[in-house]
């Protein structure tokens, strides 16, 4: 079951850091989300996995995944979770590059073309990432239905992917976590 005061908890507690940082998305910023210290974490994989499949419950998808590295634990624990409930669904990962032996593709796992997934990420600020992500899953032929987000920075994230036709839905947002957002 999904507890959205425990995953707050979690997060301020193992995730949070106050300083100088510059993320992925190359701003500066003054706090930084380590999400990865939850989805590799027992509880927080719980909580996120319960909190993504109550966001997917209403179109739920064939597959869920995302780019490597931030989205492979999310994966894991949804699709094990989903197994527990009794709910069919696949996972994928999507590389950074192609490798340079095998098949050599971008999308790896038990997916097909034509499957209708959703874009799952950690943390979202600019939403360049999982953009990136969109554009390989359909270029191997998935269908993307949508994007889901532990945090959103709410930095222009949501923003770029409805520009591209694309719903975020979020489990919190910083201002959730008691930090003001950011000016996009």
């Amino acid at each position: 079951m999904y507890d959205r005061t425990a995953l707050i908890e979690l997060i301020k507690q193992r995730a949070l850091r106050f300083g100088d940082f510059t993320l992925a998305s190359g701003k500066k910023a003054s706090f930084y989300l380590d999400c990865r210290q939850i989805t590799l974490h027992s509880l927080g994989a719980r909580l996120v996995a319960a909190g993504m499949l109550d966001l997917m419950a209403h179109d739920f998808p064939s597959a869920v995944g995302g780019m490597a590295l931030g989205a492979d634990p999310i994966t894991a624990a949804i699709i094990t979770l989903a197994d527990i409930r009794q709910q069919e669904l696949k996972g994928f990962i999507v590389r950074k590059e192609a490798k340079q032996h095998g098949t050599g593709r971008m999308v790896e796992g038990p997916v097909e073309p034509g499957d209708r997934v959703v874009i799952v990420e950690d943390v979202v600020t600019t939403g360049g990432s999982s953009l990136r992500a969109i554009e390989h899953c359909e270029e191997f032929g998935l269908e993307v239905i949508g994007v889901l987000a532990v945090v959103d920075r709410m930095e222009g994230g949501a923003e770029a992917f409805a520009a591209q036709g694309y719903q975020l839905r979020t489990l919190l947002t910083v201002a959730d976590l008691g930090i003001q957002p950011a000016t996009v």
